[in-house]
């Protein structure tokens, strides 16, 4: 799903949906900063890549995270459906297992 979120940012290929006054407003404003949906994008494609590699999991895990949360933010505080909601839920819940999975990696990174 981040690879495919992620070329989107690029390709523009899936279509947008309806959005409220509140989202409207947002996205004028990332589209004001002209460098973050491509930052996004990168990133969300290379944390894809290094999520479903095996060996480098756990680094697309921490890659992927802080976009993760903006998603679940987002879906949490501007969108009114539920669908949204439980796909960045599960997203996040997968996302925290992978990271409690391999916590005995990232002790190097804690101590």
């Amino acid at each position: 799903m981040f690879i495919n979120a992620g070329l989107d940012k690029f390709l523009h290929y899936m279509p947008m949906p309806e959005m409220k006054p509140e989202q409207m407003k947002l996205f004028a404003a990332f589209g004001e900063i002209v460098w973050l949906m491509p930052l996004i994008g990168t990133v969300e494609i290379i944390g894809g890549l290094l999520f479903i590699i095996p060996t480098t999991r756990a680094l697309g895990a921490i890659v992927i995270l802080p976009v993760l949360v903006g998603i679940v933010l987002h879906n949490f505080t501007l969108f009114p459906t539920n669908e949204g909601r439980i796909t960045a839920v599960i997203l996040l819940l997968i996302n925290l297992w992978i990271l409690i999975d391999n916590r005995e990696k990232y002790k190097a990174l804690l101590s």
